[in-house]
């Protein structure tokens, strides 16, 4: 027993150096300004990433290649990135206002732009969180390119016949259904997969326009490394001179929180209660309005019912119903323009009109103390911090300090749950930085007594504040869970937001000392059982009922307080 435990402690120490090392070396490559993913420092990133073997990234340290994985960072990444030999991480540099369309990734929210046959430049509006992430990534794609030409390359010059017949139906014109198939089995041949592992996720992948996206990549994949090992040509990474410049001040982040207190002011909103909330663009506008405008299209529908009817693509009048409903009762709707990719509702509650609401302020509350909802859409990772500690600094006006009246700060979203499974709910008393010694403990005005009764595990205690959800592993999370630090989840922004509000109530004095901070996530993937990470697809309709009982709770106490 004690053996096993030795084991586990020393592998889970391996894997956080590999972490560090990670990170230390993005760092430096960052400062340096470029590097070559064939080159050293390309080899350290590959080295302690194999190490590591994140759980996102399944069979990434075996010779077969890594679907799964595949699927989950190019979800993340603009398409064609594969195709690139160069790509250059940029600042907010004009490219909007060129020719060029912005590429924008299904799961992230990024504006790239391919720039030529072989460059990409994407732009990074979020922070170093949002470097990190997609160093990671990219290191990920040239591992699993790399086993192509292992696999396909043979004495340096010669390739492989599958490889061959995968080139021919690539660079051919017209395909068929069957050329299409054995274009698959010399494509499963080559990464070591079953035909049926790739017949599935070319369904997934495959879209109208591009029918052959999977094996589109993996051509482009294996073609950039074999030319890499015959003809000397490099891949290359860089970091423009602006972003280098401009990282850590937070520029996108000071350009948004400005945009929304002019908007404060303008309505005359300045001085109002105000209740942040960081969570989606729907939860919050629904539940404060969609029982009464939908009273009668789902008068029969059970009350969360109603949430998993509206999140239905077949329902998209219903929700258009509920937003119209939303703006002529007071909500103002704030595209970003800032760069911070970071939407905002603000919900003045004095303009709510007779019966729109599903909320009752206690009686006798006065017009100037009924509060104003500020929602957020999500930060990531370190924009949180980036955000937050601009929203809460006093505005000057005509040469005075005009301070924000923030009553609550709430932080709802997904997490990767330690014991239980995905929809089930964790409540925070802590937030502890991962690979650091800072811990942010914290009276949180939500309880597992809120959600009991509705068939939910909820989880009380700390939970870490990683740095990429794309490098956790196994040991490192048993060793948070099961040790003393009594760990339920990891997420990426809760230090992040809890640095800002304890910076700004305690310190600056910008904000109450007594602000009142809610924390809840509902869990989007069990990160130490096989099959249960984010990897293996989403939540479907499993997130409805906990993002509705949690943005329930949340404004019960504001509508109460």
């Amino acid at each position: 027993m004690m053996t096993t435990k030795v084991k586990q402690a020393t592998r889970a120490q391996e894997s956080t150096n590999a972490i560090e090392r990670l990170y230390i070396t993005m760092r430096h490559l960052l400062n340096r300004g470029f590097y070559k993913p064939s080159g050293v420092s390309g080899n350290a990133l590959r080295t302690a990433l194999l190490l590591l073997r994140p759980e996102i990234y399944g069979s990434v340290a075996e010779d077969k290649a890594e679907l799964n994985g595949l699927i989950y960072v190019l979800e993340r990444l603009p398409e064609g990135i594969e195709e690139c030999r160069f790509i250059n991480l940029t600042s907010d540099e004009g490219f909007s206002k060129s020719h060029l369309s912005a590429i924008i990734p299904p799961k992230r929210r990024r504006n790239c732009y391919r720039i030529d046959e072989e460059q990409m430049n994407i732009e990074i509006t979020r922070g170093r969180s949002d470097i990190y992430d997609i160093l990671t990534h990219l290191t990920f794609l040239y591992i699993e390119s790399g086993k192509i030409c292992k696999r396909v390359l043979v004495d340096q010059t010669e390739t492989i016949r599958d490889w061959d017949k995968l080139s021919e139906f690539i660079t051919s014109e017209e395909k068929s259904g069957a050329e299409r198939e054995i274009a698959m089995i010399h494509a499963a041949n080559i990464l070591g997969r079953t035909f049926e592992d790739v017949v599935e996720i070319q369904e997934k992948l495959s879209t109208k326009e591009n029918p052959d996206r999977f094996l589109d990549v993996i051509f482009w994949l294996g073609k950039l490394a074999i030319e890499e090992e015959t003809t000397g040509l490099k891949r290359t990474i860089t970091f423009s001179p602006l972003l280098r410049e401009r990282l850590g001040h937070h520029i996108h982040g000071e350009r948004w929180a400005d945009i929304i207190k002019q908007t404060l002011v303008k309505n005359g909103l300045l001085g109002r209660p105000l209740h942040i909330i960081s969570a989606n663009m729907h939860s919050v506008m629904n539940s404060l309005f969609a029982k009464t405008t939908l009273s009668k299209e789902l008068q029969e529908t059970k009350s969360l019912d109603i949430y998993e009817a509206l999140s239905s693509s077949e329902n998209k009048e219903l929700r258009k119903k509920v937003q119209q409903v939303a703006k002529k009762n007071g909500m103002l709707f704030l595209d970003d323009e800032s760069g911070a990719n970071i939407d905002v509702q603000i919900f003045d509650t004095a303009k709510f009109g007779v019966n729109a609401c599903c909320y009752d302020f206690p009686e006798g509350i006065s017009e100037a103390d009924k509060p104003v909802i500020f929602v957020m859409d999500y930060a990531f990772g370190e924009q949180a911090y980036e955000t937050i500690d601009e929203l809460l600094k006093p505005l000057e006006i005509k040469g005075k300090k005009q301070f924000l009246n923030v009553d609550s700060i709430s932080i709802m979203g997904k997490a990767g749950i330690l014991k239980g499974g995905k929809g089930d709910l964790m409540i925070p008393s802590a937030h502890i930085f991962e690979g650091s010694a800072d811990n942010y403990p914290f009276d949180n005005e939500l309880c597992k007594e809120d959600f009991e009764g509705y068939d939910l595990m909820v989880l009380e205690g700390a939970m870490v504040t990683v740095l990429g959800t794309s490098l956790q592993n196994k040991d490192i999370l048993k060793f948070f869970h099961e040790s003393t630090w009594n760990v339920i989840g990891l997420e990426m922004e809760g230090v992040h937001y809890q640095k800002a509000i304890q910076s700004a109530s305690k310190i600056r004095k910008s904000i109450k000392k007594d602000v009142k901070v809610r924390y809840a996530y509902y869990a989007s993937d069990n990160p130490l059982e096989t099959g249960s990470t984010l990897a293996s697809g989403g939540l479907g309709t499993t997130g409805v009922k906990p993002t509705y009982l949690i943005t329930d709770r949340i404004l019960k106490q504001i509508f109460n307080s």
